[in-house]
């Protein structure tokens, strides 16, 4: 993976004024990836914007790690039942089309 794909965790905390201990507790939780390289820890740029989701979750609703894994899990449920919605709705349409 190219560094310049990469965010040092201690860059991403100064910049979003969150502690580092909060990122860690993210990956633990399993919620994030952080990858290590040559003893430094990094963020990938592909997990920016779910980070950021729960940056401000946590801080502007002052919602814990538990409360974000909780929410994070019910928003990925209703993503799927949303996709199988719609495919059943592009079913139904189809059979409904033949008549």
């Amino acid at each position: 993976m190219a560094a310049k794909h990469l965010i040092t965790i201690t860059d991403f905390c100064v910049y979003h004024h969150v502690e580092d201990n909060f990122i860690h507790a993210l990956h633990d939780a399993g919620l994030i990836t952080i990858t290590t390289v040559e003893k430094n820890n990094y963020i990938p740029e592909s997990e920016l914007q779910k980070l950021e989701k729960m940056i401000r979750l946590h801080s502007d609703l002052e919602i814990n790690v538990a409360g974000i894994e909780a929410i994070t899990y019910l928003l990925q449920r209703v993503e799927v039942l949303n996709d199988r919605l719609q495919q059943m709705s592009n079913r139904l349409s189809f059979y409904e089309g033949e008549r």
